[in-house]
């Protein structure tokens, strides 16, 4: 069920008002509500993948309580080892069984086989790579005593399948989220309204930029042979738009839902086309999955803690698995040690904590030197979604080639140009707006609050007309579904 459906307008509701409906009856009942309104959820897309959330719910719950039981340091290692094994198990069969299949058989023609292997012809489970990271995550902070495992299986099940973050984060920890299960929620209409005006923020970005950007980017990316340098610049750029429209508007959208139901998520995106450096945009950017590489991977190798050669090769290795995460392809696993090559100077010349600070705190404009870093970021981050983007290795360079090779400084001609033009004003206006709001969790969350009532509320009707007037006739699946 998408967030921009008509199915999850009537679902929404329902379910808003059964779950609060039910409030006085207890908070187990609200949890096995919710498991069965997250599990109605995921099976509109396709039923026969429940079992696998719920094996992974049962294995980590199960696995858990036994650690925590276990008088053994030894067999509470294997019993984590059990629970890395098969969710890793699940995520690599599904995900990437036929990556590896693929390049077995090309290296066994360049060695002069032909050999062929079995492949698997089905499809990805939605959202498996992040409930996967959110369970695993749970059994390794109670192996480390983090956290004490749930006594009960209706607040992890719950919170495994809660339906907002379900298939596209944010990644929550059970050490932040878990606790928030056990007890009693009370309707509380200011965090509700928050919601709301999170939602809609959501919703712009998703349905007016990241879907009419997504109209370009397509028709960019399908032949840039045919296409001007500065033509296929622009649909670079729209890319950029789509992806952070699209992923962070799925976030705005999840966070708040699940602030109408009495529950915080974690922030997910902190503005990171503000950035004024490459550590400082993964410090902004897909920020549960960041800090999970972070306290998962990058800290039990080592972090910073052995020099400055083992640290290079801990980040060498986060960025690698990052770029892996996102999917079973060379473009992915490129992206991810490109943005490695371009963090380890940072590190090495002890810069990559310089922008820990809001940019241009408290002005309206930023220095010409913030300006300079905040362009030179995105510009470099551009041409790096162009490899996220495309299908192949070669077919990236190919696109990188053709905008410094085919005019890239001549007038953009292509197919409705006055539609992009109009999908050009609007990305304006959202960064208007985030711009204005860059100290805040997300773009509506103070702005205008300083004017009037009326002011704001004639604001938030705006947004809406815009949504109805802008929407894509071609609404697009949010990217990160397929991760």
């Amino acid at each position: 069920m998408l967030f921009d459906s008509i199915d999850f307008a009537i679902f929404l509701p329902l379910v808003f008002a059964i779950y609060w409906g039910i409030n006085k009856y207890g908070v187990r009942l609200q949890n096995v509500f919710l498991i069965l309104a997250s599990y109605i959820f995921y099976g509109w897309w396709d039923w026969r993948f429940l079992g696998l959330i719920m094996l992974s719910s049962l294995v980590d719950y199960s696995i858990a309580n036994w650690i925590y039981r276990s008088d053994s340091k030894v067999k509470s290692k294997y019993l984590l080892l059990i629970s890395l094994l098969v969710n890793l198990g699940l995520l690599s069969i599904f995900k990437y069984y036929n990556f590896f299949i693929e390049n077995f058989e090309a290296l066994f023609s360049v060695l002069g086989s032909s050999k062929i292997f079995l492949r698997l012809d089905w499809i990805l489970p939605v959202g498996i790579s992040f409930y996967t990271f959110q369970t695993m995550s749970y059994t390794i902070d109670v192996y480390r005593n983090k956290i004490k495992p749930s006594k009960d299986p209706f607040s992890f099940f719950a919170y495994v399948s809660f339906f907002p973050q379900l298939v596209a984060g944010p990644i929550e920890r059970a050490t932040n989220f878990l606790p928030q299960f056990r007890t009693s929620r009370t309707f509380d209409y200011a965090q509700a309204v928050d919601g709301l005006r999170q939602i809609l923020w959501g919703l712009f970005k998703k349905m007016v930029i990241a879907d009419n950007c997504a109209i370009y980017v397509d028709m960019f990316f399908a032949d840039p042979s045919a296409y001007s340098g500065s033509a296929l610049l622009l649909g670079a750029i729209f890319f950029a738009f789509q992806i952070y429209g699209d992923f962070s508007g799925y976030s705005d959208i999840a966070i708040g839902t699940a602030r109408l139901f009495g529950f915080n998520l974690m922030q997910n995106f902190a503005f990171p086309y503000f950035s004024r450096d490459i550590a400082e945009f993964w410090r902004r950017w897909h920020i549960s999955l960041s800090s999970w590489f972070r306290d998962y991977v990058y800290i039990p190798l080592g972090g910073s803690r052995g020099g400055k050669v083992m640290t290079l090769r801990n980040v060498f290795i986060v960025f690698l698995i990052c770029g892996f995460w996102h999917g079973a392809n060379w473009t992915f696993i490129l992206w991810g040690l490109l943005n490695a090559a371009l963090y380890i100077p940072l590190y090495v010349f002890d810069r990559n904590r310089d922008n820990l600070d809001i940019v241009a705190e408290g002005k309206y404009y930023p220095s010409l030197k913030e300006t300079f870093q905040i362009i030179a970021t995105f510009s470099v981050t551009v041409l790096l979604w162009i490899l996220f983007r495309s299908d192949s290795v070669g077919a990236a360079i190919e696109y990188i080639t053709f905008i410094f090779t085919n005019g890239l400084f001549s007038i953009p001609i292509f197919a409705e140009k006055g539609t992009a033009f109009s999908t050009v004003l609007l990305i304006i206006l959202m960064l208007f707006v985030e711009w204005k709001s860059r100290a805040d969790k997300y773009g509506l969350e103070t702005f205008l609050f300083s004017q009037s009532g009326f002011l704001r509320l004639s604001f938030y009707v705006l947004i809406v007309f815009v949504i109805g007037m802008y929407a894509s006739v071609q609404p697009q699946d949010f990217i990160y579904f397929q991760f």
